[in-house]
């Protein structure tokens, strides 16, 4: 240290770099980095619940086939979102009813358990598509089995399966799950989308599902396995169309069911909590400015 002049004079003029602070300061910025992306994704938590043990309605599953087949567009815009659109219809037309989302093609799996949020029912409800099952086929009576088990206890109140299909590559067993649907009380609707004229399916890039030969894919509605499925199970069947009015028929046909008292448990109210992670993200960052990497002097 001598060779560059004198020692106390270069400790006078020498930074103190405090390797303990820096450290301090690194791990403070990753912290408001954190803070930043939680920020970002304006984190919610309900704070109000809405529960009233008075109302009477019915429950309703919805089972919607989610197949490839049901991209196509036979029916406008398809038979999907015609169908998403019958049952956007129907739940502006609930208020005091309990509803639940079931998806199928060659499995089926719950989207929503019953539930009186019709908030949430609708998001879920959007996002509905074909990926959201990869085994493809329509297996309708593993749907009536699943829509069948995800009913609650109460045997008080009337209960009703609506089932949306194009029917086509149905796995067999439907007849039977419609047969124990009737015999629980349970009454089964059966709407058949889109037309015997049939259509193609549509791929992400514009192209037309073809066969392994090349042969365009050609899907039609299979009307009179519907009907049988509806008929086995004492149920009612209704043709979906572009001009179709079966929101309407269905209403009508929920409003004949037995009425009974359900627990509604809603979250009404949401409050934010970002307010709290910014004010937090502000005193760290001062935090940051006021300490200072270089090492007191004595």
């Amino acid at each position: 240290m001598e060779k560059f002049g004198n020692p106390a004079l270069i400790h006078q003029l020498s930074p103190m770099i405090s390797q303990k602070r820096g450290w301090i300061k690194f791990v403070l910025v990753e912290l408001v980095l954190l803070l930043l992306i939680l920020i970002v994704a304006r984190p919610q938590v309900g704070s109000k619940i809405a529960t009233n043990k008075e109302r009477e309605g019915i429950e309703t599953i919805i089972a919607l086939d989610i197949s490839n087949s049901m991209l196509a567009e036979d029916v406008a815009p398809s038979r999907l979102e015609k169908s998403k659109l019958l049952v956007e219809n129907l739940m502006n037309k609930f208020s005091e009813d309990k509803i639940g989302l079931i998806v199928f093609a060659g499995d089926a799996f719950v989207q929503l358990p019953i539930t009186s949020d019709y908030v949430s029912a609708k998001m879920f409800l959007d996002n509905i598509n074909p990926s959201l099952i990869g085994t493809q086929g329509t297996d309708i009576g593993k749907a009536l089995q699943l829509s069948m088990n995800s009913f609650t206890p109460n045997s008080k109140v009337g209960k009703a399966i609506i089932l949306i299909t194009d029917g086509e590559d149905n796995e067999g067993g439907a007849e039977e799950m419609a047969k124990q649907a009737q015999s629980k009380g349970i009454k089964v609707f059966i709407l058949g989308v889109g037309s015997k004229e049939g259509g193609t399916i549509p791929m992400p890039d514009g192209s037309e599902l073809k066969k392994s030969n090349g042969e365009v894919v050609k899907t039609c509605l299979n009307e009179e396995m519907c009907k049988q499925i509806a008929t086995a199970g004492h149920g009612v069947y209704l043709h979906v169309t572009n001009s179709s009015t079966a929101d309407v028929v269905l209403s009508r046909e929920l409003n004949k069911l037995q009425k009974g008292k359900i627990n509604n448990v809603v979250y009404s109210d949401f409050d934010e909590q970002f307010q709290a992670l910014a004010l937090l993200v502000v005193i760290l960052l001062i935090v940051d400015v006021l300490l200072l990497e270089r090492k007191r002097r004595c």
